[in-house]
């Protein structure tokens, strides 16, 4: 798919969620905010319904409950990628005095995460 932000060159929904693991990590909240669709939907599953939708959602949840942890960081344990589906699975640094273990399910659309599912290891 082509990369929307540098024309000429093109992403894999890898290289999309990469993107947006770069981004996590360096605390770089614009970046990061850039990889996700306008609507995007995310799930903390066994969620049915998503528990933030939106762009300017997600920049302010992110804001305020994840980027102003100084130790925050995402730890890429293992990824499995198939069609427009990218499954990480991460160790987070940074939440509590343990690292917590994820699944995180990304769907890519159009260059740009549309969907996340989360769920707890």
């Amino acid at each position: 798919m082509p990369d929307p932000r540098t024309p000429g060159t093109t992403m894999t929904p890898s290289d999309v969620v990469q993107r947006q693991l770069n981004a996590y990590n360096a605390h770089d909240l614009d970046a990061f905010v850039d990889c996700f669709s306008d609507d995007v939907r995310l799930f903390r599953m066994p969620a049915e319904t998503p528990g933030t939708i939106g762009k300017q959602a997600l920049r302010a949840f992110y804001a305020k409950h994840r980027f102003s942890i100084p130790a925050l960081r995402a730890e890429l344990l293992s990824r499995i990628a198939a069609g427009d589906k990218v499954v990480d699975h991460e160790r987070i640094h940074g939440l509590g005095e343990a690292p917590v273990e994820m699944l995180a399910v990304y769907r890519v659309s159009d260059g740009v995460i549309a969907d996340v599912w989360f769920f707890a290891v």
